[in-house]
């Protein structure tokens, strides 16, 4: 079915629902349209999860001025949009004399780009910090304004913002083509019809290139670039490490690290590898053995027993080896969001202002007078007193019933999370709001439950349901499921 809008942002990751949450603050029509069944199932889905301080990018660049920019804000939003972000601080740690000059170097850097508190630690103060690590360290930049999050959850809060304040999320709506008239930007072609629009952002991550091409822009092209990684259980052990840990970085990567989640997880990783078809994000045992054998240069004791699951995921890597920002010069209505690698998480909320700020100038949009600041409550039980939980088994008595036992997530969260503003479709939306199957066993006991649920409440067959993508539909024994009706 055809419609309209002015703004129609292409891509679901944390970026364009940045983008969307920003421009639905103004008197605007903005329509996001994702490929998937859900939001974050791109490079949002499989990263390092860190909050950047901001002394690796080059002074004056975009992804430094994004990256500062992005952190402060970060520490602003956390509260109103309820975000899952813990304030850790970061390690760069050298092991030599040369790597300690690398350190001088970032930290130069670093307040060159506005980064406040950074200081260089000798080997002492480093171990005090995070006894674990090598002996062979001597030396570290310490960034404490960096953190960690929960990527997926800052992405999620941005669309529920957005869609709170009247913007509209599409999924499982593929574009095809842009159309354009005089070189102006005059509608998208989707799998679910034609969008006119006067403007289109482009915010489509390792297929952003496709999408500018498609409109008459070919100033850049982008690389994939997979990046694997291991995660470990919670009981792993205790205090592995307190926050990130990163090597001295090369001119390719940030280097295989090791860092705490804000679950009480360790993951190691990511490595580095420059690929062509822009969907492989298997895993391999070479790049296993990599990123192990990385980690214990900084850790020496890895515990190999406590792994649970290995990933992958793909930076979107600009021709132009900075992000690409800004009203194109070959398209009139065409906006790049492109190129956002790392520090592109980081970046995000400071990407969508200066794209808002674009747009809303060309426009000559309004700040909507009923605009609604943050998002819908979402109780989770394993985080209230006692009372606390009583009270809210009292009012739905579905929180009183633990569905996924590793992580302690009820029924009633996860129906909460199926029905929010841009719910949850599939399996892995559900884990990704709710951390049901994030545990030990991996989905393993409570797998098949979320699967009866989502049919239930979705109104579907059981055979319907996916995992993630499109075509990722997950079929259980007719008998265990009893028809998906629960």
């Amino acid at each position: 079915m055809d419609r309209e809008a002015d703004v129609v942002v292409i891509g679901g990751g944390i970026t364009g629902t940045a983008i969307l949450a920003e421009l639905a603050r103004y008197d605007l029509h903005c329509v996001l349209v994702e490929k998937e069944p859900d939001i974050a199932a791109g490079t949002t889905k499989a990263n390092s999860a860190v909050l950047h301080a901001g002394f690796d990018a080059p002074q004056g660049s975009m992804k430094a001025r994004m990256n500062v920019a992005g952190n402060r804000l970060y520490h602003e939003l956390q509260e109103q949009l309820d975000l899952d972000i813990q304030w850790t601080g970061s390690l760069v740690v050298a092991t030599d004399a040369a790597e300690e000059a690398v350190l001088h170097e970032l930290l130069a850097r670093g307040q060159a780009n506005g980064v406040p508190d950074l200081v260089i630690w000798d080997g002492k103060k480093v171990h005090e910090q995070e006894p674990n690590l090598s002996p062979q360290i001597r030396a570290a930049l310490w960034a404490p304004t960096a953190g960690i999050c929960w990527p997926f959850g800052l992405a999620i809060a941005f669309a529920e913002n957005a869609v709170q304040n009247g913007a509209e999320i599409l999924r499982e709506c593929e574009v095809t083509g842009i159309r354009t008239e005089a070189g102006k930007v005059t509608a998208v072609e989707t799998t679910a019809g034609l969008i006119r629009t006067r403007w289109v952002v482009n915010a489509a991550g390792v297929e952003a290139d496709q999408v500018s091409q498609w409109a008459g822009d070919t100033s850049f092209s982008i690389q994939p670039r997979k990046g694997e990684y291991v995660l470990f259980d919670k009981t792993a052990q205790p205090d592995l490490v307190k926050g990130v840990i990163f090597p001295t970085p090369s001119r390719t990567s940030k280097g295989i690290l090791v860092c705490a989640t804000t679950h009480g997880n360790v993951f190691v990783g990511p490595n580095a590898q420059n690929i062509e078809d822009r969907e492989d994000t298997a895993v391999t045992a070479a790049g296993m053995a990599e990123i192990l054998n990385g980690a214990r240069k900084l850790v020496p004791k890895i515990p190999l027993g406590a792994v649970i699951t290995e990933f992958a995921g793909i930076r979107a890597v600009s021709s132009t080896g900075d992000f690409v920002l800004g009203f194109s010069k070959n398209v009139d209505g065409l906006v790049q969001a492109a190129g956002i690698q790392s520090p592109g998480l980081t970046s995000a909320p400071a990407i969508a202002r200066y794209i808002a700020g674009l747009l809303v100038k060309a426009s000559k949009a309004a700040l909507r007078a009923d605009y609604q600041a943050g998002r819908p409550a979402h109780p989770t039980l394993r985080t209230l007193t006692p009372a606390g939980q009583e009270t809210l088994i009292a009012g739905d008595s579905r929180y009183g019933r633990v569905i996924c036992r590793c992580e302690t997530i009820t029924e009633g969260e996860i129906v909460d999370a199926i029905h929010r503003p841009c719910g949850a479709r599939t399996v892995d939306g559900v884990k990704r709001r709710t951390r049901a199957g994030m545990g030990r066993c991996q989905g393993g006991f409570c797998g098949p439950r979320i699967v009866q649920i989502l049919a239930r409440e979705l109104k579907i067959p059981v055979s319907s349901v996916r995992k993630e993508t499109r075509a990722s539909y997950m079929y259980y024994d007719k008998d265990e499921m009893s028809g998906g009706n629960a």
